[in-house]
């Protein structure tokens, strides 16, 4: 008796579920973590949450056959915040599962705790390599998009339109640096220079004497290494200075669909950015873009529709698993493919990275706008192996 319980004990240790081949707490439970009242607000916020609620209702609102349950809160851009909260989450309410982390700061503090704790996470609105790169984890996985695939994407575009000399004007924290060198090594890379940069706090307000920089320096491109709110006001206050009238063009190197809208075609026409998802490119994007606009008043950008993605592919894996055991998830998250509206053919890394297509595109001028919310042409199809860091080549111990 003593030998078989041994030997159907090393069983069950050596297939990593050693736990009931079930929820180990009665339920399946994801917390949605994100800016839902400062800058980036439009960028994730209160809209990822409802992509989340879609995405679990999808699925039938159960897995395992036991209930999935959702919960969320505005980390307000801090880390400090964001970790407390996080740990509150892990600790007292049974949360498995973290996503959106909007803000790099935020999303490498959330993830380094989630290691500790093993608990997983996706970062599906932080921007940085970092979070698959030398800050990887087990447990961490990067979802709609990061700094190399929009310095590829709307860098690479704008030094072939002739933009080969830059000057940044750059969000002063980890997801700012690493757009900002990620796209100045794209640019000289391909033959290009950079001229200099500047760093702004995060949610300014008065960029003018950033502005007033970057146009002495006689680049001709101005790179803005921001996003959300930060990015509309960059562009609304060099309109103000004559910067594009001038000679000089703006890259909005991380700039979305919310944004756009914000901002309004008249002042946006013109720019080059790269996003994952659009929900005009084709029958499957506007059949999810419809169904979140009817929900929320607005169609969904590549974080509302990576989030969705997201929590799809970890309740799927899960399911494969047959256990929210982080370990037992983790690498049935990596073994599966993403084969849906957002991740067409994707496939996850061993450092984390869902590899997927990244699209460059082209606000259009308002008398090209067919019917709202059609703001984008489609420049290009960027393969997701062109799009992202070789993992092997990106700084994370995880890969062998």
């Amino acid at each position: 008796m003593r030998k078989t319980f041994l030997t159907s004990l090393a069983v069950l240790l050596a297939s990593g579920t050693a736990f009931a081949q079930s929820a180990s707490d009665g339920k399946v439970k994801i917390g949605i973590l994100n800016d839902q009242s400062g800058v980036y607000a439009d960028f994730g916020g209160k809209s990822s949450v409802e992509a989340a609620k879609m995405a679990i209702e999808d699925y039938g609102g159960k897995v395992l056959g036991v209930p999935v349950e959702l919960v969320n809160a505005d980390h307000q851009n801090k880390p400090d915040i964001a970790s407390n909260i996080a740990r509150q989450w892990y600790d007292t309410e049974q949360v498995d599962a973290i996503m959106d982390l909007t803000t790099s700061s935020v999303g490498l503090a959330v993830q380094a705790l989630s290691k500790d704790k093993k608990k997983i996470t996706i970062n599906t609105g932080a921007a940085t390599v970092d979070l698959t790169g030398k800050a990887c984890t087990p447990y961490g996985f990067h979802w709609a998009y990061d700094t190399h695939a929009l310095a590829v994407g709307t860098g690479g575009a704008m030094v072939k339109q002739g933009g080969d000399s830059w000057f940044f004007l750059t969000a002063d924290y980890a997801f700012g640096y690493s757009l900002e060198q990620q796209t100045s090594d794209y640019v000289k890379a391909n033959g290009g220079t950079v001229l200099g940069s500047v760093r702004h706090p995060l949610s300014s307000q008065d960029f003018s004497s950033f502005l007033l920089q970057a146009q002495s320096s006689g680049a001709k491109v101005i790179g803005l290494a921001n996003a959300g709110l930060d990015t509309a006001n960059s562009i609304k206050q060099a309109a103000e200075f004559g910067i594009v009238q001038g000679g000089q063009k703006l890259a909005a190197l991380l700039f979305t669909l919310a944004e756009v809208h914000g901002l309004g075609l008249e002042a946006a026409q013109g720019l080059t950015l790269t996003e994952g998802y659009y929900w005009n490119l084709d029958d499957k994007s506007r059949e999810f873009g419809k169904k979140f606009f009817a929900r929320t008043n607005k169609m969904p950008n590549m974080v509302h529709a990576g989030t969705y993605s997201a929590v799809t592919h970890y309740l799927k894996a899960v399911e494969k698993a047959g256990s929210d055991d982080a370990d037992a998830v983790a690498k049935a998250m990596r073994e599966m493919p993403v084969d849906d509206f957002f991740g067409r053919g994707g496939t996850v890394a061993a450092n984390g990275r869902m590899i997927h297509d990244m699209y460059l595109l082209q606000v259009k001028k308002p008398d090209e706008s067919k019917e709202p919310w059609d703001y984008y042409t489609v420049l290009a199809t960027i393969p997701g192996k062109d799009a992202y860091l070789d993992p092997n080549k990106a700084g994370c111990e995880l890969v062998k």
